[in-house]
């Protein structure tokens, strides 16, 4: 690919990773919409593991506490810090396993601007309800593992383009009542193992495909996408402080009925 091309789509998946916007479905729509070829899941996914990467950076407290979680649970003890990676590890387990079936089964089929069109509106506007009529009392510290599984089956959702693993993630744990940072934490934190599994099948991908290239290219716009997600990671959790996810609701509307309009005119 073009470094233009590679540089556009880094910096898409970087702004639009942790928003609940959905980037899968941003990078579908930007070669759309450009005229580019298609960067297909590979290009995908090694932009993803780039925002995973800054999600390790922005949260390096909680890493070291999941790490100490996970050194406890070896050990035999438990904590806070064990909990959360119990609750993680709960959270990730159905997306796994769904994730594998539509690796083998569905490849690009779901990958249409109609889907997409659809998906972006519908969790938008449910976004939008949980958000504003759900309470706000809890922290992902006191999180039930029931809740933990709540999460992670909502999560699922996401492998259809245009839902937003963020958005499905962060409106199921604000329906369960968890604080606006506190549901953001626990989406990002859950990206973590997420984006890792999908990660490490697009590097068996690429090593058997032998291709030098589209190596080249995952490995710079991993870089690029870095960069971009770090940046966009500080400002939505500075905004969710102080404000609600309406803006992003606003635009998940706007786009979707912009799509519904192009697709079926």
């Amino acid at each position: 690919m073009l470094l233009f091309h590679l540089a556009i789509l880094a910096l898409v998946q970087g702004i639009t990773e942790f928003l609940p916007i959905s980037s899968s479905a941003h990078l579908i729509l930007v070669p759309v919409f450009a005229d580019w070829p298609d960067q297909g899941l590979i290009i995908d996914i090694a932009l993803h593991v780039g925002t995973l990467l800054a999600v390790m950076v922005y949260f390096w407290r909680d890493v070291l506490h999941l790490l100490r979680g996970l050194l406890n649970l070896l050990t035999g003890r438990g904590g806070p810090n064990a909990s959360l990676v119990i609750n993680l590890v709960i959270a990730t387990l159905p997306v796994v396993a769904a994730g594998l079936l539509v690796h083998r089964y569905a490849g690009n089929i779901l990958r249409s601007p109609e889907i997409i069109a659809w998906t972006t509106l519908v969790f938008g506007i449910l976004l939008y309800f949980s958000d504003h009529f759900s309470l706000t009392v809890k922290r992902i510290e006191h999180m039930a593992f029931g809740n933990a599984l709540i999460i992670g089956m909502a999560q699922i959702l996401s492998l259809v383009p245009g839902t937003s693993r963020a958005g499905i993630t962060m409106t199921a744990a604000r329906m369960l009542g968890y604080e606006r940072p506190e549901a953001a934490r626990f989406s990002l934190l859950l990206s973590i193992p997420t984006i890792l599994g999908a990660g490490v099948l697009a590097f068996k991908d690429l090593m058997e495909g032998g291709n030098i290239q589209l190596e080249s290219d995952a490995y710079l716009a991993g870089g690029l996408s870095f960069a971009a997600a770090l940046v966009s990671i500080t400002c939505m959790m500075a905004w969710l402080r102080r404000a609600t996810f309406t803006p992003f609701v606003v635009y998940r509307v706007a786009l979707g009925i912009f799509l519904l309009f192009w697709v079926y005119s």
